[in-house]
């Protein structure tokens, strides 16, 4: 059976490199994107391809340049039923509270534990 593939968005390189590790742990195929036009990219490259993501993680802002705040319309533009995950630091922003009315599934509040990780892809993913 194929893993299921999820794709990380965010400006800071650690943050790629630890998430990226976890979700290898907990069995995900991962791919990185740093900023809003890459993920974008490759999630359409994805589709297209035949093997899509089965969720993304995106960092609500990216300094100097299009965070998940923003990267939100163009995805659900391109799959509406593509399932998105907010991350931030920020857990003051209204899109952290009430993700749902912003177009995600699920959020995970920075800094994050493995199991954090695991509960919001197991309900975004309905496994």
């Amino acid at each position: 059976m194929a893993k299921t593939r999820v794709l990380i968005m965010d400006d800071e390189e650690l943050i790629l490199d630890v998430v990226s590790s976890m979700l290898e742990y907990l069995g995900y195929e991962v791919d990185l994107s740093r900023n809003g036009q890459e993920a974008l990219v490759k999630y359409g490259a994805a589709m297209q391809s035949g093997s899509p993501f089965g969720a993304v993680i995106m960092d609500l802002t990216i300094p100097g340049d299009r965070g998940g705040k923003d990267v939100i319309r163009d995805l659900l533009s391109m799959d509406p039923d593509a399932k998105a995950i907010v991350s931030s630091g920020y857990s003051n922003d209204p899109i952290m509270t009430n993700c749902t009315e912003y177009g995600f599934r699920g959020v995970v509040k920075k800094p994050f534990k493995m199991e954090d990780l695991r509960d919001v892809l197991v309900q975004v993913l309905g496994s």
